[in-house]
């Protein structure tokens, strides 16, 4: 049953756009230098057994996931879709920044995990201000 509660509604909208920008803003700024991102990419994890291209190519791919994920969550469509990506997203950079032992990322990447999940618990009954609600939704 969705709330009628205005504060929660609100609490959590702003939650939402709050992830929803933090990774809209991780490809944004990732998007105009791809090619570089994605070498970066490749060295950080030239030690690991993952191989070159598909590190590569997901360094190309990651900003457009991240810019994709982001802009969803921002105007609160397809948002099921948008936080279980998102948490699936995370769960891959986590594995990733595990197999190169960069640890100083991984709280960063726990904590969209975990807001994601949380959001994703709450969404039927709070998330009232997104598209969703206004065109994907048979309540009125």
């Amino acid at each position: 049953m969705p709330s009628k509660n205005k504060n929660e509604n609100l609490a959590y909208l702003l939650a939402r756009v709050a992830v929803g920008i933090s990774l809209f803003g991780h490809g944004v700024v990732r998007l105009p230098k791809a090619g570089a991102f994605s070498e970066w990419m490749r060295d950080r994890f030239e030690k690991s057994w993952l191989p070159a291209p598909v590190v590569g190519t997901f360094g190309y791919v990651l900003p457009w996931i991240e810019f994709g994920i982001g802009l969803l969550l921002i105007i609160g469509l397809f948002t099921r879709s948008a936080l279980i990506g998102g948490a699936v997203l995370m769960i891959a950079l986590i594995g990733g920044c595990c197999l190169i032992e960069d640890w100083s990322a991984i709280p960063s990447q726990l904590m969209h995990a975990g807001f994601c999940a949380l959001l994703l618990v709450f969404l039927e009954r709070y998330n009232y201000y997104s598209f969703d609600r206004r065109f994907l939704s048979d309540n009125p």
